[in-house]
């Protein structure tokens, strides 16, 4: 059961070529807490490119580091969460009730606000890729990879405390399981703090690992305080935004708490 809700996961959160089967998409619903681990595996090879740069004799400009990753972010992970941004930027901006926003959820065509909330999140990881890349190799990857898995963690805490306002993926993903869920999330998220020890060789390293996850977990109270305010509950859009928003935050805080430590 855990083996098919980590391959669900992966098929899901990914574009790795492991099938996709309603056995493992049931066992990853019944269990949306598989999504950490992949976090492990995304954060692993977005590393790359920065690995990659840190390994040649001569010096490759950040810029062009940081345009490797976000073809990689998107390569490997799809655009699929940042649709969910362009919605939920529409419905953020949208004036009336949470029958209302919830319309321009399901609504096909772009608005402003969608155009803009995605932008901010791509210019946003862009920029926090260029900062990552001015860290030592090391560091870089103990940024990359805590904050994707703080971005799978900030989806299980969703998954854990949603109330989805309709049927679909929101109901599907969330599981009901409260601070159960949570704690569990929690557990699986920790060891991340191993990679900051590895790349800082001491206790700060350790915590200053963790502080993307919580970047992370405080994206997902944010954006379930406003789901249920807005929309009446956590739909599937805001799933989507929760993962590109929490990445992006777990970035930018990784940088910094690596740079004062």
């Amino acid at each position: 059961m855990a083996l098919s809700a980590l391959r669900g996961a992966v098929g899901f959160l990914t574009r790795i070529p492991v099938g996709h089967d309603e056995q493992a998409w049931t066992a990853f619903t019944a269990s949306p807490v598989a999504a950490v681990p992949v976090g492990y595996l995304v954060g692993a090879c977005l590393a790359l490119p920065f690995v990659a740069a840190g390994s040649v004799p001569v010096g490759v400009p950040t810029t062009v580091v940081a345009f490797g990753y976000l073809l990689l972010t998107y390569g490997l992970t799809g655009i699929t969460h940042l649709d969910g941004v362009a919605d939920c930027g529409d419905a953020a901006v949208v004036h009336g009730d949470p029958e209302r926003r919830r319309e321009v959820l399901k609504d096909t065509t772009t608005g402003v606000g969608a155009v803009a909330a995605v932008a901010l999140v791509v210019v946003g990881l862009a920029l926090a890729a260029v900062a990552v890349a001015g860290l030592g190799v090391g560091e870089a990857v103990a940024v990359v990879v805590a904050s994707e898995v703080g971005a799978k963690a900030a989806m299980a805490t969703l998954a854990a405390v949603a109330d989805p306002p309709h049927d679909g993926l929101g109901s599907a993903l969330a599981d009901g399981s409260g601070v159960v869920g949570v704690l569990a999330t929690v557990a699986l998220a920790l060891p991340v703090a191993g990679v900051g020890w590895w790349a800082g060789g001491d206790v700060p390293g350790l915590l200053v690992a963790t502080l993307p996850v919580v970047a992370a977990l405080l994206v997902a109270a944010v954006a379930a305080r406003w789901a249920r305010r807005r929309l009446g509950g956590v739909s599937g859009d805001v799933f989507g935004a929760t993962n590109e928003l929490a990445r992006v935050a777990g970035l930018h805080v990784g940088v910094i708490a690596w740079t004062l430590s």
